[in-house]
């Protein structure tokens, strides 16, 4: 007898697939343990329809997981952590503790599960893949500092980034001078 199954059957078939089983094991197991339906001419029809919506409905997912992809890719974590004199750490930097530092940071909350196997447990700076759809496969760039040191390591970073704002501003503020002199001077004249 030729069944549509509505769930995975162990060694016969995924759903929406079309099967041939004995008669006996569609009537007493498979149709009334609602697994399958009896492969009418309906039912193909209503199969393949649920096939195509099936399909629209990966392929709409697999693209939200690629955006999300590009959003949280190069993001940089920062953790403070007790370590010894060695650089290893007490413990480790878990796939959960990055999944929610990920979520404060970005606002992308993903399953631990799809970040990196690996436990972080040394004193530097990792690259972490994290799986996520199929185009792309973004990493997280990982720095672990001793707790001793996160505050002054934070000053120093946010102390660059200004520097380095204040150094685009003036190359910015260069580059309009010589791109419009007549400006420039009748600013200086006045």
């Amino acid at each position: 007898m030729k069944v549509i199954l509505l769930e995975y059957v162990y060694k016969h078939g995924v759903e929406g697939e079309v099967i041939d089983v004995a008669d006996g094991f569609a009537r007493n197991y498979l149709i009334p343990s609602g697994r399958a339906v009896k492969a009418t001419e309906g039912e193909l029809k209503r199969a393949a329809r649920l096939r195509e919506q099936a399909a629209i409905k990966r392929a709409a997912l697999e693209e939200r997981l690629n955006e999300l992809a590009k959003l949280i890719d190069g993001v940089e974590l920062i953790f403070g952590r007790r370590a010894a004199s060695t650089g290893k750490l007490f413990g480790s930097v878990t796939t959960q503790e990055i999944a929610d530092e990920l979520n404060r940071v970005t606002g992308v909350d993903i399953n631990r599960r799809r970040v990196s196997q690996q436990p972080l447990r040394e004193i530097g700076t990792h690259d972490v893949p994290v799986r996520l759809g199929t185009e792309t496969a973004p990493t997280l760039k990982i720095t672990i500092v001793r707790e001793e040191e996160l505050n002054e390591f934070l000053a120093k970073r946010e102390a660059a980034a200004a520097s380095a704002t204040e150094q685009d501003a003036a190359a910015e503020g260069t580059d309009m001078e010589t791109a419009n002199p007549e400006a420039a001077e009748a600013s200086a004249d006045a």
